[in-house]
Order: C-alpha cells, then structure tokens, then sequence
C-alpha cells in the first residue's frame, strides 16, 4: 500500500476543530506538535501498530519521565523534558493513526485519559523524589519530605483531571448530554471575573506535563550552576501549591457554573 502524503493526511487527521479544542488541545499541539506528528503519520498509518498501542507508548513515555527525574544532575531533567516531548508526540499520533483508519473507539479515548493521569502524576512524583536527593549530593541524608511535596502535586493534579471528568460522568448517569462549553461560565458575576483572571495568568497550566517537566528542566539548569538542589525544591514546592489551590479553585468553578444543571 503506498504511504500517504501529508497533503492527503491533513484533512483527514486534521479535521475542522482539532487545534482550536477549548480544553481538548495543548498549546504546544497547536504551536509546534502537530505539525510534527503530521509529517510522522506516513511512516505509520500502513504499519500493524494499533492506535491503542501507540497510546500504550504514551503512557510508557510519560511514566519513564517521571523516572528519569531520578537520575542525578542534568542529564534527569533534560532526559524527563525530552521524554515529556516523546509523550505528547505520542498522544498526537495515536489519535491522528485512529482518525486515518477510522478506528477511533471509546477504549482509545479511555486509554488516553488514564495516561495523562498516570503521566503527569509519575512526572511530579518524580520530581518530589529528585527533590528528596536520594543519592546525598548535598551531604545530608534523604530529605524525604520532598517526596511527599511532589506527591502532593501529583494528587492535585488527578484531582484536577477528576474534577473535569467526574462532570461527564455525573450527566451521563443523570441521562443529562455531554456538557457544552458555554455552560462552563460562571454563574456569578464575581466568579466570572475571577475566572477570567486566573485564565489570564495560567498558572494552573504549570502542574501538567509539558510545563511542568520544562520548570524542572529550568531549576535542573540553575542547580547546575548553583551546586545544590534549591531550586528544584523551590520549582516542587511551587507545583504543588498552584496544583492544590488550583484543585481547591477549579471545584469551586465548576460548582458555580452550569456544568452540573
């Protein structure tokens, strides 16, 4: 079968929509990713790799990030970012494979959203363990407090994750239809406001995978330079802060708005 070209995969994989996903789409996907996976796809559209083992590559990706935060000085943080990058390909190419074959399925998108959870829970407690200096750079022993920073992160950010799902979830066994975007506005003035503040800043994107793998690559560099681990344990400590305000803040949106009416 001969491979497909990017010209004849683009409308396919790429349909109306894909990169303008409120919630549903990255910004590193619509700056830079898609454009990559693109040129990807004709080496695998033709191949016996599935769709859901592509997204089983994912996961594998995304947790082995979170493991390389343990290998000690730089080489951790640049091998996470990386494999980070690997991951979000990954979860680009598998849902483009399945459109191409039209093979998606609802055990594709269930895939998907179990590795974004695990990935992105792996990525922080990795980074809480790194924090914790397992091999005693600093002369001292395990400071395993850390570990428990970070683990908190990632807590905050399935919460996170939960909190968006379990509404799908809460309409479906109302026999309520998925929810629209419009009914994500706050009902209240005050809140809206808020709202619009906090997308603003987008602090709460730094808790999930690609910002927060870039974050520890940036305090990976400065340990470097400055001998210790300050600032991944500045960089821990941050992540998980915005990642439970933001669990705290993101419960409330959306008990305030019209999601669950």
């Amino acid at each position: 079968m001969p491979k497909p070209s990017v010209a004849e995969l683009r409308p396919v994989v790429h349909p109306d929509g894909v990169k303008d996903r409120r919630s549903g789409e990255h910004w590193a996907g619509r700056m830079y990713m898609r454009e990559i996976s693109l040129h990807c796809d004709p080496y695998l559209v033709n191949t016996r790799i599935t769709p859901n083992q592509l997204t089983y590559l994912m996961i594998v990706a995304g947790i082995l990030a979170g493991a390389a935060l343990l290998v000690p000085g730089l080489i951790g943080a640049v091998l996470g970012a990386v494999l980070i990058q690997l991951y979000l390909l990954l979860d680009c190419v598998d849902g483009e494979v399945a459109r191409w074959r039209k093979q998606t399925s609802i055990t594709g998108v269930y895939l998907d959203r179990v590795g974004h959870y695990l990935s992105e829970a792996a990525l922080l407690v990795g980074a809480g363990m790194r924090a914790a200096d397992l091999f005693h750079k600093d002369g001292g022993g395990t400071h395993w407090e850390w570990a428990f920073i970070g683990t908190l992160a990632a807590l905050g950010a399935i919460l996170i994750k939960a909190e968006t799902d379990l509404v799908d979830v809460a309409r479906a066994r109302s026999g309520l239809p998925a929810v629209k975007d419009e009914a994500a506005a706050p009902r209240s003035s005050g809140l809206a406001l808020a709202r619009k503040a906090a997308a603003a800043l987008k602090f709460h994107r730094l808790v999930g995978g690609v910002e927060a793998s870039l974050m520890i690559l940036v305090a990976g560099i400065a340990d470097y330079i400055h001998g210790d681990l300050l600032f991944t344990r500045i960089a821990v400590a941050a992540l998980a802060a915005i990642a439970l305000l933001q669990t705290l803040l993101h419960l409330v949106s959306v008990l305030a708005s019209s999601r669950l009416r």
